[in-house]
């Protein structure tokens, strides 16, 4: 090494050094450079595997959007994701290791609503701020048992709401309804009765499924000769009860709630789901939308970047994008001692955390933990294979 590049070297270390204790003596700040570490408890396998990972390929490319960007000062965000199986057993076995390990700061749950649910109880003993992308509301009511539980999926009375106004607006007034087997479900059934009754629509028959073989319970609700056939269930076996009523010759109209959102395009299902209506977030079809906000704009731009990322769209991305953004900004709001966790701190501040997220509003309160608003759904239709605004 030549002298002259050795006196350089040896000039800035000096520099530096230097700096370093002039910052220490007029007490400035040291720069927090320790990582965000968010667990993650997904369904990677099993019955739920593909909508888990989906929330794994955009939990991975929101996170690296926001390391790549800046916004984190000298932080970077960390995921360490484990697999439950599609099992609310592993799922609270994670949750329990997650809350174990002092550098995690926070979890975002996945899409199983038994999962969340068999977990709220250990969650708030383990006091980790927790995140679930599951619907039902029985994860984050009451609140004063669920103190650290948050959820940002689309809530029942909202998608039930949504729905039952654009029966009216159709003039439809005899209708059944195939649900899931499950809380949501449940929920789901008790929502649109109390929303028939005050809009004067007639249920004329309800059915539960717990697997994708649908194809009994789809006919005996066809038979009733329902003016349309609400499904609420997830996009497996909403697809496969599209396809049992066309074969049942069923002519009247398919509603979908949010759950049953996937894929942008139909593929397989394109035909039988033809002219279908869907409740669900503006994100599904933001590249139909013109961009005159700051948040329309980010949402092309996630639809753009998971698109160009994976090659397809799925609608279900955007939530776990804004569980990441909400952690990042929590932890950075928080504040706190450099390399220090403090999940008090950060269960605070999501408490009364306000995002117009890549899913669409999101408000947080101290008596509400579900954050997405009724504004953020809208109406969709299926047409030439793949959802468009309604209209």
């Amino acid at each position: 090494m030549s002298p002259i590049r050795s006196a350089s070297i040896a000039a800035l270390a000096s520099a530096v050094l230097a700096t370093t204790l002039t910052g220490c003596q007029f007490g400035e700040e040291q720069q927090d450079t320790s990582p965000i570490v968010i667990a993650a408890d997904l369904e990677l396998s099993g019955a739920s595997a593909p909508t888990g990972k989906v929330y794994q390929r955009a939990l991975e490319l929101k996170a690296e959007q926001l390391n790549s960007s800046g916004a984190l000062g000298g932080r970077k965000i960390e995921l360490k994701v484990k697999d439950n199986r599609s099992d609310a057993a592993e799922s609270l076995r994670n949750i329990n290791d997650f809350s174990s390990d002092s550098h995690v700061s926070a979890i975002i749950m996945g899409g199983c609503n038994e999962c969340a649910v068999g977990a709220v109880r250990a969650i708030d003993e383990k006091r980790i701020p927790t995140i679930a992308l599951a619907s039902s509301g029985a994860i984050t009511e009451p609140v004063a048992d669920r103190r650290y539980v948050f959820k940002l999926a689309p809530n029942a009375t909202d998608s039930a709401a949504a729905l039952t106004t654009e029966l009216a607006r159709r003039n439809i007034r005899k209708v059944a309804v195939l649900h899931s087997a499950d809380n949501y479900g449940q929920e789901g059934l008790n929502a649109l009765s109390r929303e028939f009754d005050k809009a004067g629509i007639r249920l004329l028959g309800a059915k539960a499924v717990r697997t994708t073989d649908v194809t009994s319970q789809v006919a005996e609700l066809v038979e009733r000769k329902p003016q349309a056939l609400i499904v609420w269930t997830p996009p497996e076996q909403a697809s496969l009860a599209a396809a049992s009523a066309r074969q049942d010759k069923f002519a009247g109209a398919l509603f979908f709630d949010a759950s049953a959102a996937g894929d942008l395009f139909l593929g397989a299902s394109a035909r039988t789901t033809e002219k279908a209506t869907l409740i669900f977030t503006q994100t599904m079809v933001i590249d139909d939308v013109i961009a005159t906000t700051p948040a329309k704009a980010a949402r092309r731009q996630w639809f753009q970047d998971y698109t160009a990322h994976f090659g397809g769209y799925n609608g279900f991305s955007s939530f776990a994008a804004d569980a990441v953004q909400l952690v990042a900004d929590a932890e950075l709001r928080a504040g706190g001692e450099p390399g220090r966790v403090d999940r008090n701190a950060l269960r605070d501040v999501l408490e009364t955390a306000q995002l117009d997220g890549l899913s669409g509003p999101i408000r947080m309160t101290p008596d509400n933990h579900s954050g997405l608003m009724p504004q953020a759904l809208t109406t969709l239709v299926a047409r030439g294979g793949r959802w468009r605004l309604a209209g």
